[in-house]
């Protein structure tokens, strides 16, 4: 009895000219994208909803995908907000207790394509030769020719706002209960606060596309979250009478979120401030500094980042396509007080004369490692700090 041979009936075309044919899952679809790369070992389903994502294409380094499956939650925001998905093989089988479904099912339910059985490492390596590059990723049959050209007729990722497409559409309270910031344990959930203190600072955050994780660590940490649009007013936050300001991660293109700059620009001279990724980038912005775009940026949770105050290095969870200049930072009264050790770009930076910082990194993780988690402790201490003064 002859096996049946699978077709490869799935293509991913990158402006370079580069094609790759392999096997469809997911939905049928054809997407367009900037075309990126994950080095992360796990956590594919935090990386699918995480809507820094929105608008790429993701190639996943590690070489099996989707062996534990998926659950809700894991999810980082309401389903997956990347284009399309790249793997080089995708796994047959689904083994975990807390699965509810497969990769498969999953992408396919939320109208996302995907492609497995293509060099995942040639993919990575052309990435990271000539830059991210614009990519058509199709499960339908379009020809080649047309993959290509979908490919390099898209708009890109430079100048565009994304932010739009993935915030919340109004303000809400995060988790009031504080039932679903609790720590995930396999022995039970009645763990002891993070808040030794257990005093409690009212937060404002700006949703440009935030993961729900870093909403659980600020409520851990001992913060009621109202969370804002990224189109909010300084007005509005203020309305809510805040101790502390926070800036969240997102999509897209940092420059081209005036609207954010100007907010935050009026908001910095009354509160404390905790940006992080895109959040870092806005706050650049806000004191004037400028940002550049990455050659192929930083995703996964591997990246080295070293404070040049403490001497201590972090391995990092990062997911950026954009950086913060170093000089403008400075000029503009700054102190850069991370580097990223891989390319000596800025990962940290805080001002001289306010209780203000960001990092170009992810300190709630998820997934990645837990280095940084600290960083929400040492902002409730800067904003109890900031009360007594």
């Amino acid at each position: 009895m002859h096996q049946q041979i699978k077709e490869r009936n799935a293509i991913l075309a990158l402006e370079d000219g580069s094609l790759f044919k392999g096997f469809s899952f997911g939905a049928d679809a054809t997407v367009e994208g900037e075309a990126v790369f994950n080095t992360g070992m796990t956590g594919y389903q935090e990386t699918l909803t995480d809507p820094s994502y929105y608008g790429q294409i993701v190639t996943m380094t590690s070489p099996q995908i989707g062996n534990y499956g998926v659950n809700h939650d894991d999810e980082e925001s309401d389903g997956p907000k990347v284009a399309g998905f790249v793997v080089r093989e995708l796994s047959p089988v689904v083994s975990n207790w807390r699965a509810t479904g497969s990769l498969d099912e999953y992408l396919k339910s939320n109208g996302i394509p995907g492609i497995s059985g293509v060099d995942t490492r040639a993919i990575t390596k052309r990435i990271r030769v000539h830059g991210a590059l614009k990519a058509c990723l199709s499960t339908e049959d379009i020809s080649e020719e047309k993959a290509l050209q979908r490919a390099r007729e898209w708009m890109g990722i430079v100048g565009k706002d994304f932010v739009k497409e993935v915030t919340c559409e109004k303000s809400f309270t995060w988790d009031p209960s504080g039932e679903k910031s609790k720590p995930f344990t396999v022995v039970g959930t009645n763990l002891p606060s993070t808040n030794e203190k257990n005093t409690t600072h009212r937060l404002v955050a700006f949703d440009y596309g935030a993961k729900r994780a870093i909403y659980k660590n600020l409520r851990r940490f001992g913060f009621e979250v109202i969370v804002l649009p990224a189109n909010a007013t300084p007005e509005e936050a203020i309305s809510h009478d805040p101790d502390a300001i926070f800036l969240s991660n997102g999509p897209g293109d940092p420059s081209a979120l005036e609207y954010a700059h100007k907010t935050i620009q009026a908001l910095i001279p009354k509160y404390p401030i905790f940006g992080i990724c895109l959040g870092h980038q806005i706050l650049t912005h806000a004191i004037g500094a400028d940002t550049y775009k990455l050659k192929f940026g930083h995703r996964g949770g591997n990246q080295p980042v070293k404070n040049v105050e403490t001497k201590k290095v972090a391995i990092t969870s990062q997911n950026h396509g954009f950086a913060a200049d170093k000089e403008k930072l400075e000029e503009m009264g700054a102190i850069v007080t991370e580097y990223n050790l891989n390319d000596q770009t800025v990962s940290g930076m805080r001002l001289k004369d306010r209780p203000v910082f960001s990092v170009q990194y992810h300190p709630e993780a998820s997934p990645g490692p837990n280095d940084a988690n600290h960083l929400f402790r040492a902002f409730h201490q800067l904003v109890s700090e900031n009360k007594k003064g």
